[in-house]
This record gives C-alpha cells, structure tokens and sequence, in this order.
C-alpha cells in the first residue's frame, strides 16, 4: 500500500516519488516498445514480400486477434501465480514466434503459413502494459493518485507509440524491411526478461478462495464488457491509422513520412494525455468518457476526406488529442469496478480490445485501400468509434462504481471527488 498522500492535489511529481516505483517503470518502459512496434512492423514487411496491403493486413489481424484472445487468459494467470511465472515463458515463445514468422515472409512463404505463425506470435505477446498498471493499482489501493497514474500510463503508452512505429518505420524503409520485426524481438527479449527480474513491486498473488467468495472474472462485470466495446473502437482508430497511413504515404511517393504522420497522430495523443493527468477533475469518470468518446467519434470524420499531407497531419493531431482522455478514463473506471484479484485481467481485456480493434480494422482499410483507394481506410475508425460511442450511450449505467465501493466518505472513488456527491450525481444521468 501506499505511503499516505498528504498533498490534496496529488500530481505526477508526487506519483514518481512513490517507494519502489521506478524498479518497475523503466524496464516496464524499454518493454513496452516492441507492442507499438509488432503490427506495422509486420505490415511494412510483410506488404514487401507480397505487394498487397490486404495481405499484410491480414497477417497484422491474425497476430491482434490471437493477442487480443489470450491476453486475458495471461492476466488471469498473472493474478493467480505472478507476474514474473507468465512473462519470461511468453517472451521467449514470442521471440521464436517473431523470428519464425520474419524467416517465412522473406521466403515468400503462402499466406496460411504467415497466418499459422501470426496466431502463436500474437498469443504471446508480453504484457507489459497491464502488469505495469496492476502494479500501480497493488500500491496505491484507493488513493486519489490512482487517476494520475492512469492519465501516465496513458502518455507512457502513447509515448511508445510515437517512438516505437517511428523507429520501426525507418528501420524497414531505411535498412531492410526485416529490421523493425528484428528490433522488435531483441527489444521484447531484453525488455521482458528485465521487468520480470522486479519480483519485489509484484502485486500479491490470488491463489486461494473461498465458496463464500468465488473467485471472480473480469469478464463477469458488466461495465468491464462495456469498456471492451469502447476499446475495441479505439482500437480501429489505431489500426484504421497504420494501415491508411501506410498505404496513403506509399500512394504518393513518400514512404518515409509514414512514421511522421503517425507520430504526430500519436503525439497528439501523449500531449492530452499529460494534461487529463494534471486536471483536477471535478465530474465523474463515465461523464467524461462520454464526452471524449463523442469528440473522437467526430475528429475522425473528415480523416476519410483529406488530400493533402499537412492537413492530414493536423487532422490526426486532433484526433489523437480526442483518444488520450477515453483511454485514461476507461483504465481510472476499472479500479472502481473490478475487484483487486481480477485487475491485471481486466486491463488485459482491454488491451486485448484495442489489439483486436486494431486488427480488424487493419483488415478492413488494407481489404478498402486495395480496392477501392487508399483513402477509403480512412473511414473504418470513423464507423468503429460510432458504433462503440452507440453501445457506451445505451449500457452507460453499467459504468457505475460496484456497490462495495460506495460508502460514505469513500476515498475509492473513481473520481477523486467526494465518493456519495458524485455516485448521486452519476445516478440520476443513469436513470435519465
């Protein structure tokens, strides 16, 4: 548990000074890297080899499908045995996965081989994210830091994505179309195996339980199946993106500016991440999800329409400004939701989430690039985005704090703000 907060405006410098923090934020850094790194690096080389985004979509969807069907099953596994027990198998079966799958796609290899090699690749992606939230959550209980430190892992994974495709855009333009899915091994290897050396800020084990007190799964929480729907539209953002971007870029000559325009799409993203972990906010979490959802819902309207590169620059600033506060508030809703034993499965349902979005949506604006320009890509995030902002306006009641979370005073609250005041007020936007 945290040391007590004293400061009754908690912020980042207050969050960086809790005991033992940054045992596990640096190596959780350099091992987040190769997740914004996995599917355009294999998109990039992937479409090299066989000259067909649809193809290379495809192989990107198979890796975030199966990443997005077992991630929860080794969250479930971390919560049970430990962090460090789940993630040094995984890595190293991700590494031969990665490996297997770059050997087959330089050989020209069909597409069901590149699809059989993507499912076990994807599965055993690490987890980093989420055990890095898990940890936060396992420290700081029910503090009013616990929005802070959602709104910085939020910049921590926006800022991967703005280095990590980057880098892995030019090393497959720049050295070989190999290089970025070879980063991306070495990066997971060193990366994974270090985070899983931190034994001493694991949170605590959850192998026992009780009839009176089954053990619970993520999954059965109603507002954690609401939040999966939000994530998966915001992960037909990110895939929707990769992919247009990628196949908009080579269209008119400039493959390398791929990686700037997704880095500024992805900087937008961190730098409204930094100011939703500075705001002290005064209304609830699921209001605000709303309210970011139907903004991301109406930035990526025009993206489908843009000609020029500037303006598509400045218009996925924008939506990646409208991502940021979606995320950190879906993430800051689980710790009022979810009961501490199912924690790290819950974040990993929604990563799975954003992987499977992304995946999908690869598929589709690769399937909508090939035929029909590469600028119809564009239109997958808006439809994804609409159609979970329909499923988060009609479930919104399932976003409540669970009823062992309401109590008077309450420090848990997924606010910050006074527990009872804000729980009414969330109350009577349910019953409207």
């Amino acid at each position: 548990m945290a040391s007590a907060v004293k400061d009754p405006r908690p912020g980042y410098g207050q969050l960086l000074g809790t005991p033992g923090a940054w045992t596990f934020l640096l190596p959780g850094f350099l091992a987040r890297q190769p997740f914004a790194m996995l599917t355009i690096g294999i998109v990039l080389l992937v479409q090299s080899t066989t000259g067909s985004y649809g193809t290379a979509g495809a192989v990107s969807a198979a890796t975030g499908v199966s990443m997005a069907l077992f991630a929860p099953q080794s969250g479930k596994l971390a919560d049970r045995f430990g962090q460090r027990a789940v993630l040094i198998p995984g890595v190293l079966v991700h590494v031969a996965g990665v490996s297997a799958l770059i050997a087959l796609a330089l050989a020209h290899a069909p597409l069901w081989a590149l699809l059989a090699v993507a499912v076990p690749t994807g599965a055993s992606t690490p987890q980093v994210g989420p055990m890095v939230r898990a940890r936060w959550a396992a420290k700081l209980g029910g503090s009013p830091l616990m929005p802070t430190a959602a709104a910085f892992e939020s910049v921590t994974d926006e800022f991967t994505f703005v280095v990590g495709p980057v880098l892995a855009t030019a090393l497959c333009t720049g050295i070989h179309p190999a290089a970025g899915l070879i980063a991306e091994a070495a990066l997971s290897l060193a990366g994974g195996l270090l985070f899983a050396s931190q034994r001493r800020t694991q949170p605590p084990v959850h192998r026992e339980h009780s009839d009176d007190a089954p053990r619970v799964s993520a999954l059965s929480v109603p507002g954690v199946r609401v939040l999966i729907v939000a994530f998966l539209g915001i992960g037909s953002v990110f895939g929707g993106m990769q992919v247009s971007l990628t196949a908009l870029t080579e269209h008119i000559g400039q493959p390398g500016i791929n990686g700037v325009l997704y880095g500024i799409f992805a900087g937008g993203n961190m730098l409204a991440g930094i100011a939703c972990g500075a705001i002290a906010w005064k209304i609830g979490p699921r209001r605000r999800l709303l309210v970011a959802y139907g903004l991301l819902a109406l930035a990526t309207t025009p993206l489908w329409a843009v000609a020029s590169v500037p303006l598509l620059g400045a218009v996925g600033l924008v939506v990646g400004l409208c991502i940021a506060p979606a995320l950190i508030t879906g993430y800051t809703l689980v710790e009022s939701l979810v009961p501490a034993a199912a924690r790290t499965e819950a974040f990993t349902w929604l990563t799975g989430a954003v992987a499977l979005g992304q995946a999908a949506a690869a598929t589709s604006a690769g399937q909508l690039a090939d035929r029909f320009g590469p600028s119809t890509g564009f239109l997958v995030p808006l439809a994804g985005t609409a159609l979970a902002l329909i499923v988060l306006l009609a479930l919104r009641a399932h976003l409540l704090p669970r009823a062992s979370k309401v109590v008077a005073g309450s420090a848990d609250s997924a606010d910050g703000a006074s527990g009872p005041a804000l729980d009414d007020r969330d109350r009577e936007l349910a019953n409207a």
